[in-house]
């Protein structure tokens, strides 16, 4: 097996990781990352099977797991409950109970919201050159998110807060610093969260922690801590991805000199998917092996992890015609900027409907927007999005 070694911290890797991406895929698309320690799978056949491969999955091996630092114990008693990180029969609960409460017809009803929301940001545009990423790219994902929830949206700034120093510790850059701050986020949004459920139970409302709180009493057996883990995991997850996703599309759109009808009606929801596959907001995503296997030739030990590289599955030439060619007319393919399998991303409805909600809005009310400086990505592999993103409306 080929060795792999390439820093995630490296400015030029930092700022096109597909040029890494297009190397190994032309190698071997199986390597070990010796940066990372674990064999990394980068083409899209192998990334779209293993995601469904219940030999594999995100629960730590019971051999493995380890004493929680003392400085991480607030911090592990929420990602405990995460659902990106348990298996059956755990994961199969929370899943179920989260949608039975974040239906389609949930997500359809939140259109007027989003509708809303993106006509307040929009009428806000300066008329000087502005960072978009604050002023569209993140304010609509966390105010989205704090109406389904029902928190209060006005404390959308301290829900970002919070999420932004949580969603820190799987950058590639965490430092001990980071690990400190994350435990007293969690410690905050843990205390924030279980003061709004007691309140959501004595005053129930038609949002999200409301229905969890009925499928709790219901004898789903959905505990306390579960629930505030769940609720703190769909706000991180939440907007995360998307303020990425709509910053590299309006990038990608921008470089590209995409034509308007992409955004039409009958053409945003390719376009929308081709921004995913193109320059998706999460390019790595571990799984632990639970008996011993093959990939791609190679053999997994059991116990060991394997890194997919969802980033690299979508510029994989054997599934996309020029995939370095941002084209939103293209035959579709299936992409993995959602993951699969079991953890398939729960809100990949919402998020599609906000960005392609998003997009709309925003070149119908700015359509000749344009940058007016080269954007750069953020040093938080393996997540991959914009510092900013500079325009003029």
């Amino acid at each position: 097996m080929k060795v792999l070694i390439q820093s995630p911290l490296e400015p030029d890797f930092v700022q096109d990781p597909y040029a890494l991406y297009a190397r190994v895929l032309a190698e071997d698309p199986v390597q070990y990352w010796e940066d990372y320690g674990m064999m990394a799978v980068f083409d899209a056949a192998t990334v779209h099977a293993l995601l469904r491969d219940r030999r594999l999955g995100r629960a730590v091996p019971e051999d493995q797991r380890t004493p929680v630092p003392d400085h991480l114990h607030r911090f592990d008693a929420v990602e405990r409950h995460s659902m990106l990180d348990l298996e059956p029969p755990t994961h199969t609960r929370l899943r179920g109970l989260v949608l039975r409460a974040f239906t389609s017809r949930r997500v359809k009803a939140l259109a007027p919201d989003i509708d809303e929301i993106c006509t307040d940001l929009l009428n806000r545009f300066p008329d000087a050159p502005f960072d978009l990423i604050p002023a569209f790219c993140t304010a609509l994902p966390v105010r989205v998110i704090a109406r389904l929830l029902g928190v209060p949206e006005e404390m959308s700034d301290q829900l970002l807060q919070w999420s932004n120093t949580m969603v820190a510790m799987y950058q590639a850059n965490r430092t001990h610093q980071t690990e400190v701050a994350a435990d007293q986020a969690a410690a905050e949004f843990s205390a924030f969260m279980a003061s709004y459920i007691e309140k959501r139970r004595a005053d129930p409302r038609d949002d999200l922690i409301t229905h969890l709180i009925a499928a709790e009493e219901d004898g789903e057996k959905l505990s306390h801590p579960e629930m505030i883990g769940t609720c703190i995991l769909l706000l991180n997850a939440g907007h995360e991805a998307t303020v990425h996703t709509l910053g590299n599309a309006v990038k990608a759109l921008l470089e590209h000199e995409t034509p308007a009808r992409a955004l039409a009606p009958d053409a945003i929801t390719a376009t929308v998917e081709e921004a995913l596959r193109f320059d998706p907001p999460l390019h790595m995503f571990t799984r632990y092996a639970y008996e011993d296997l093959e990939v791609g030739g190679y053999r997994l030990e059991k116990g060991k992890q394997v890194a997919l590289m969802l980033g690299a599955a979508g510029r994989d030439p054997a599934r996309f015609n020029a995939p370095d060619l941002f084209d939103p007319f293209r035959d579709a393919a299936p992409h993995a900027a959602f993951g699969g399998g079991l953890h398939f991303c729960v809100g990949a409805p919402l998020a599609r409907l906000e960005l392609q909600m998003g997009l709309q809005r925003l070149f119908a009310h700015a359509p000749h927007l344009k940058l007016v400086e080269m954007p750069t990505y953020s040093n938080a592999y393996h997540f991959h999005g914009l510092t900013h993103l500079q325009v003029m409306a």
